[in-house]
């Protein structure tokens, strides 16, 4: 992708590489620490951030660690929401174990969330991101929440590019058969096709870290994240076919055929209060392929820049506290 991108120019490729390197060697001795267990379902846990207010479960996707939402001490959606009158609660998958290679995306629902859920005791209200939001529609499909709130999530697949869908039906035949062999699909894998839904903005990234200095916070900042976004347990070779076949290339959710603890997921047969959260700009969950229910709430952030981003705090953060605690005060 290096080579592609900056074939004309080698200045551009060392500036580039001088990046990489940088990122490499970034000190990583500072981090947030890790909040409490309350309860723990299989390989999947529940950690609560504190607060007074009523409890907010979020559910992050399968795909990346679920600390983008704590990704930093002061760059914290979860530790923030804490200070704002609520509950804020994170569940953390976990990483696969071998017994659980034909656990599909719906199998993640019933075996670990719904559990969770039911050990929690009272309603909550959900915050479901990227598939984590897929996830929880099914939640609150099967199980009595206060209210549903979905970020940048995919429903209607096939509103994705045909440009897109064809080149995650070729990644998947090529990592079909290491798929099958390993039992789980590595998390390299898939942000190799998250590099090339965009690959001019992730060779540019790299080429701005090598201007910076490495003591410059927004060093530290780009480092941390880029962590975030280049680490995970892998998907389980259920969880990765259903993700590519019946997801991306099937659509079941968007047709209705989207079956989860025995009966089919219709997000529009929802009747607790919903807002939707969705950007005009993100290319890993286009705003074509959301729900469509609720309140809308539309931005011009990119799909992580929304939650991390300099213009998260007044974009994100605050319409998203205003609203779950004017709809858990009025249950």
């Amino acid at each position: 992708m290096l080579r592609s991108e900056t074939a004309e120019s080698p200045d551009r490729t060392a500036t580039i590489l001088k990046g990489l390197r940088l990122y490499q060697q970034a000190d990583r001795s500072v981090g947030s620490p890790p909040m409490p267990v309350i309860a723990r379902a299989g390989r999947a846990s529940i950690r609560d951030y504190g607060g007074d207010g009523p409890a907010v479960l979020f559910v992050p996707s399968l795909i990346n660690p679920p600390d983008v939402l704590d990704i930093d001490t002061d760059r914290s959606l979860l530790r923030w929401l804490a200070t704002q009158g609520l509950r804020p609660l994170l569940l953390d998958w976990g990483s696969p174990l071998p017994e659980e290679r034909e656990l599909g995306v719906a199998g993640h629902v019933e075996t670990m969330l719904l559990p969770l859920i039911d050990a929690i005791g009272a309603p909550v209200a959900l915050v479901g991101y990227c598939l984590g939001g897929t996830m929880a529609i099914a939640v609150a499909a099967l199980r009595p929440v206060t209210a549903l709130c979905l970020i940048a999530t995919p429903w209607r697949f096939a509103g994705y590019p045909a440009d897109t869908l064809d080149a995650l039906a070729d990644l998947w035949r090529t990592a079909e058969p290491a798929t099958d062999a390993l039992g789980v699909l590595p998390m390299e894998i898939l942000q190799a096709a998250f590099w090339r839904l965009d690959p001019k903005r992730t060779i540019a990234k790299y080429e701005a870290h090598a201007l910076r200095d490495p003591d410059d916070p927004q060093s530290r900042a780009f480092v941390r994240l880029e962590d975030w976004a280049n680490d995970g347990p892998p998907l389980t070779r259920g969880a990765a076919r259903e993700l590519f076949l019946d997801l991306f290339a099937g659509d079941a959710p968007g047709r209705g055929r989207w079956r989860v603890g025995g009966e089919i997921v219709d997000p529009r047969a929802l009747t607790m209060p919903m807002l939707e959260i969705a950007s005009t700009t993100d290319r890993i969950v286009p705003a074509a392929t959301t729900p469509g229910v609720g309140e809308r709430h539309d931005l011009d952030l990119g799909h992580v820049g929304m939650i991390v981003g300099g213009r998260a705090k007044q974009s994100l953060w605050q319409p998203l506290a205003e609203w779950l605690s004017r709809v858990t005060s009025a249950r």
